[in-house]
């Protein structure tokens, strides 16, 4: 069935159902539903707690931000995540979520069902409830995501923050999990590779990336206040924390966690795919080793120290090999608008927010 032969009205009653007792997902993660109304009434309305609250939305559009031909519940989950990404590596808790899809006519109503599925799904991991959102007409499929989170509070009942202005020359600098695996899954979704071995491995990390948001809350409450998530490429994302903090950062690529299936699959293309490649959805934590450690010792993901902050007045991340010699990369990520131009050049990965790579 068609979501013209359904309607509007039907369809969101239907997405509804597909929802479930999503309240029941957010008291499994600890906390308790504040949530007043829901779907179905002009607005949600929920209390708030606490003096600060997050919020942050993407959007991803069809042929643009994701392939066409990915699954749809792989896709709703990922449209979820990415939003929770943003929430972690501010080192908050994720709470409520606004949807809105944009359909053409033809669009089938089990597609839309199949991409709830994945929402319900990561909803559940995390613990976020969709309490609206909107439905329209349009050319081609493109969902947003509105996210909002609770800050983390200190015994001073102030929130305290992970943010990117808050590295100090000489903090070291880690990364959790892998990194150029979700870049590797997209160059193999596109490539039509089967779905087998360590191919299996990297394209689940492209279609389902995990948010961190146990290692943000950990490292805010150690005491760290400076992170960023991996959503455009290592070196992009680290130039930003570079700029915002007024510093320059040295990495030592071979210290770059690679996992097996990559280097396996792309033996000569691993290193770039893990600076520049992006949408790992990792977290990049900056700060003293010692806080560095304890949060490695609190978490069950793995968080690898890279490099290091230094005083640079031109605010450059450089890599550096074993014989301390300056590696160069194509390009240091993404840049949304910049590259049109190269839309034609093979990158590494799609999906929504501000800066996200053409397809």
């Amino acid at each position: 069935m068609k979501v013209s032969e359904l309607g509007e009205f039907g369809l969101i009653a239907r997405l509804t159902e597909e929802l479930g007792n999503q309240a029941r997902a957010q008291t499994a993660q600890g906390g308790a539903t504040r949530l007043i109304l829901g779907i179905g009434d002009d607005a949600a309305v929920w209390t708030s707690e606490g003096p600060a609250q997050i919020a942050t939305t993407d959007t991803m559009v069809e042929g643009i931000h994701f392939p066409r031909g990915v699954p749809w519940q792989d896709l709703g989950w990922k449209s979820l995540a990415i939003n929770v990404s943003d929430v972690a590596a501010m080192g908050g808790t994720p709470e409520y979520a606004l949807i809105t899809l944009a359909l053409p006519d033809d669009f089938l109503v089990e597609d839309v069902v199949e991409l709830y599925r994945g929402v319900a799904a990561a909803g559940a991991e995390y613990g976020v409830v969709v309490a609206g959102g909107d439905v329209v007409r349009a050319p081609q499929a493109v969902i947003t995501v509105v996210l909002t989170g609770r800050a983390a509070l200190g015994d001073d009942g102030q929130p305290h923050l992970l943010r990117r202005s808050g590295a100090r020359a000489g903090d070291s600098v880690a990364v959790t999990g892998y990194l150029g695996d979700s870049a590797g899954g997209l160059r193999l979704i596109l490539a039509g590779a089967p779905d087998t071995g360590a191919a299996r491995h990297l394209k689940q990390a492209h279609l389902r990336p995990q948010a961190r948001v146990d290692v943000g809350r950990a490292a805010v409450t150690i005491g760290l206040r400076c992170a960023i998530d991996v959503s455009d490429g290592l070196a992009q994302d680290l130039g930003h924390v570079c700029e915002e903090s007024g510093l320059g950062a040295v990495v030592r690529a071979q210290a770059l966690p690679v996992s097996d299936p990559l280097s396996q699959t792309f033996p000569d293309d691993a290193l770039a795919l893990a600076a520049t490649g992006g949408e790992d959805y990792e977290l990049v934590l900056v700060g003293p080793l010692e806080a560095l450690k304890q949060v490695q010792r609190r978490v069950e993901v793995p968080a690898t120290v890279i490099g290091e902050m230094v005083e640079d007045a031109e605010r450059r991340v450089r890599f550096l090999d074993e014989a301390g010699r300056e590696l160069t990369f194509a390009r240091a990520g993404w840049d949304h608008f910049a590259a049109q131009a190269d839309a034609s050049s093979e990158r590494s990965g799609p999906t929504g927010r501000r800066r996200r790579r053409p397809r």
